[in-house]
């Protein structure tokens, strides 16, 4: 009996520390927050409304239509870009490779790349600058939308764009459409901090259930 009780008291110390280390090792959540109050079962819960990614509507580099819809379900990688950018852009993309590389044969994670100059960047230009990376796939998606509304999803994404000028930054965002972490794109270092914290976000109960 006393065997019994020091195995099952081993048992439940061994699932608190796990327990504590999947807390311990969980990406936080980025952006607004609002509690939400209401009653479940009779009684009072407090949930938490966590700042989502808002709805759009752009056209890929294969020219279908593509919507924050066509991503349920995938953890992804966002960034604002555009073709002609003679400085961070084909550095940033070449560090993105590395991620693509990593990440191409898994079936639910993607990236999505917004250019900001919609009037150069055709679904031509698009395709073309996507097949010269060495992209022929929709695991990647270059996306074109208007102008306006595309500098207005930027801050959706709690980052800057406007005419030929945008932050560096990638973001990673969850099946829930929250943002999960953001690293400069320029640097290999935080690139690879990035792979990690993908790895990371894969191992969450959460993205294993969310459709």
């Amino acid at each position: 009996m006393k065997n019994l009780i020091y195995t099952c008291f081993a048992v439940l110390i061994l699932a608190a520390c796990s327990s504590n280390e999947s807390a311990k090792n969980a990406l936080p959540i980025y952006g607004n927050r609002e509690p939400v109050t209401k009653t479940v079962n009779g009684k009072t819960v407090t949930d938490t409304i966590y700042q989502t990614i808002p709805k759009f509507s752009f056209i890929d580099q294969y020219g279908d239509s593509i919507t924050n819809k066509s991503l349920d379900g995938n953890i992804y990688v966002a960034d604002f870009f555009f073709t002609s950018c003679p400085n961070i852009c084909p550095v940033m993309h070449r560090n993105m490779l590395k991620v693509y590389n990593t990440f191409n044969k898994v079936g639910d994670f993607k990236i999505v790349s917004y250019t900001i100059d919609p009037k150069h960047d055709s679904v031509n230009v698009l395709k073309q600058y996507a097949e010269k990376l060495g992209v022929k796939d929709k695991n990647w998606l270059f996306l074109q939308g208007k102008k306006d509304e595309t500098y207005k999803l930027a801050k959706g994404y709690m980052v800057q764009a406007r005419e030929n000028v945008h932050d560096g930054f990638f973001i990673l965002v969850d099946k829930q459409k929250r943002i999960r972490g953001s690293y400069l794109g320029t640097d290999p270092a935080q690139v690879d901090k990035m792979i990690e914290d993908i790895k990371t976000l894969q191992a969450e109960p959460q993205q294993h259930i969310a459709q």
